[in-house]
Parts: structure tokens; C-alpha cells; sequence
């Protein structure tokens, strides 16, 4: 089945519904400056109220590798995920768990122009994986727009020969199935595609993407 990450949790009625809707992942956002930003000491009780088999997620961004394993072992999260500059020099991030690195693919395609097969990809770690988001460098994510799904099709077919490929970026319970289809990527990423305002998740709209992405992994069997 699809890995589906609810993210951008700031309270942990948002946390529950998250998993009781039947998502196998929460993130949180150590970034200050985002408006979904907790604090170490918020996301550590939502840690602690939620069943062991939903994966914590923390994001951050060019936070240095002592301060991510610092914050990881501190909470008790179960993967990181890398939002900002990271994946330009991957290889310093080996830390222990699981570790998603993040490509702003729409830059990246961007300075591409079609030529997928000139790109070396970054020497990620044995076993990360890697989150495709339509942030740039300048905004980090939660944009809510999409990446040109179709366009990037060879570059994210090109990397699934390598990493588990988790996708984001304006994704909503009604184009979710229309993404993963095109892309096929191990997960998907959502932020404000399931929210009321920044932060602030939509209980419906949660429930309603986690099944429209079930729907499609019994679709294709």
C-alpha cells in the first residue's frame, strides 16, 4: 500500500484524527520560520500519545546532522525528513532510522529542460529515501501548488531505481489518485491540501484524502 504522512501537525487532536483515519505517518516541523513550526517540548507529548505503529516524522531544514539525531532521540521519532539544502551533500546526514531527503523538483526541472539523463543525482545514504515537493529554495513547502506531474515522470522513474519516492505539493484528496498513478511514487506528502488554515488540519479533508488514496491502491491492485 501507499505510505501516506499527514504533515505540518501542530496539536494532537490533529495527530489522532491523522492515524485514526488511517495514515501511516505525522510530521511535525522544526522550522521556525513556518506556520505549522511546534516546539521540541509540544511535539514530544504528541509523541507520546501516539500508537507505536505510526511513524513521527520531524522536518527540518539546514539544521546541522548533532541537532536533528539531538531533537530524533530526544521526542522518540521514528524517521527524519530533510527539507531544505541537505540532499546537495546527503552523504553527511547518515544518521540512524529512516531518513527522507528533500528535492525541490519543480527548481530541479526547471534547470534541467527536459534533460533528465544529464542529471547526477546526489549520493544519497543506503536506504533513504527521497520526498519530491514543489517548494522552492526560496519558499520550503506547504505551497500548495503541484509540480508538473507529467514532466517529471522520467526523472521520478530515473530515481526509483535508487530510493523509495515519496511525493508532495498541492495534493488533495481529489488529484492524489491522478498523481500517484502518473508518478507511482512509495508515498505521498500532505500538508495544506487537508487543512482549515496553516496548522490547523480539516478532519473531513484528512479522512477524505487517506481513502481516496486507499481507493486507488485497491484500483490498481
Amino acid at each position: 500500500m501507499t505510505w501516506v504522512k499527514i504533515c505540518g501537525t501542530t496539536n494532537l487532536e490533529d495527530a489522532l484524527v491523522a492515524v485514526e483515519a488511517g495514515a501511516d505517518a505525522v510530521g511535525f516541523v522544526f522550522y521556525e520560520k513556518s506556520p505549522r513550526n511546534v516546539s521540541v517540548e509540544a511535539a514530544r507529548a504528541m509523541v507520546k500519545e501516539l500508537p507505536g505503529h505510526a511513524d513521527k516524522v520531524g522536518v527540518f531544514v539546514n539544521a546541522s546532522p548533532q541537532r536533528v539525531s539531538e531533537i530524533a532521540d530526544d521526542i522518540g521519532l521514528t524517521a527524519v525528513q530533510l527539507h531544505g539544502d541537505e540532499y546537495k551533500g546527503a552523504e553527511r546526514y547518515s544518521i540512524g532510522g529512516k531518513v527522507f531527503f528533500t528535492m525541490p523538483v519543480t527548481d530541479i526541472l526547471r534547470e534541467l529542460r527536459g534533460q533528465v539523463g544529464s542529471y547526477e543525482f546526489p549520493k544519497f545514504p543506503q536506504g533513504a529515501s527521497v520526498l519530491l515537493d514543489s517548494g522552492s529554495h526560496e519558499r520550503r513547502g506547504g505551497t500548495g501548488k503541484p509540480f508538473a506531474w507529467g514532466e517529471a515522470r522520467h526523472f521520478v522513474s530515473a530515481l526509483k531505481e535508487f530510493h523509495r519516492v515519496v511525493i508532495a505539493g498541492g495534493l488533495t484528496s481529489s488529484n492524489v489518485s491522478w498523481a500517484a498513478e502518473t508518478l507511482q511514487p512509495w508515498g505521498v506528502d500532505v500538508v495544506s491540501g487537508v487543512e482549515t488554515s496553516p496548522g490547523k488540519k480539516d478532519p473531513e479533508k484528512v479522512r477524505a484524502f487517506v481513502r481516496a488514496v486507499r481507493e486507488m491502491d485497491r484500483k490498481v491492485g
